[in-house]
């Protein structure tokens, strides 16, 4: 059975953007499909935060989804958060367009990443390799943009 969610993500600034998931079974990846606007040109760090909380806007989300207290690392990682999709990158306009597959987030089941954070992020991800012990927590990618709750969406 498929299941699909999305997320509209806002900021204090001019970025925004919204993100669509999708899984189309129990166990398979799921696709990470969307756009966001008002990004300066670059990498930006790109994850699922712990809480579907935005009420002290961004930094209510918490820290990256990490169920299995594993450290920071890059997607195709063996050790990385659940929450870790490592850079969405904008062009010159400053607008960031992107698909991929995870197979490590759910949108089911004890990984799922429904009712939690997506943010975006000033800096490029370092993908844990940055050498220092922030690396390994947040991939050194510098505040908080724009976030917004995942929710179901209708099929």
């Amino acid at each position: 059975m498929v299941v699909k969610a999305v997320c509209v993500l806002k900021g204090d600034k001019q970025v925004t953007g919204t993100v669509h998931f999708t899984q189309d079974e129990a166990g398979g990846p799921v696709t990470v499909e969307g756009s966001i606007q008002g990004l300066t040109p670059g990498k930006h760090g790109f994850h699922v935060h712990a809480y579907g909380d935005n009420t002290n806007g961004c930094m209510s989300a918490g820290s990256h989804f990490n169920p299995e207290d594993k450290k920071h690392g890059a997607p195709g990682d063996a050790v990385r958060h659940v929450g870790d999709l490592g850079n969405v990158e904008a062009t010159g306009d400053g607008v960031a367009t992107f698909k991929f597959d995870d197979h490590l987030i759910s949108l089911r089941g004890p990984l799922s990443i429904v009712g939690r954070s997506m943010v975006v992020h000033e800096k490029a991800d370092d993908l844990g390799k940055g050498g220092n012990d922030e690396s390994l927590v947040t991939g050194n990618a510098g505040g908080r943009l724009a976030c917004g709750v995942i929710g179901i969406a209708q099929c």
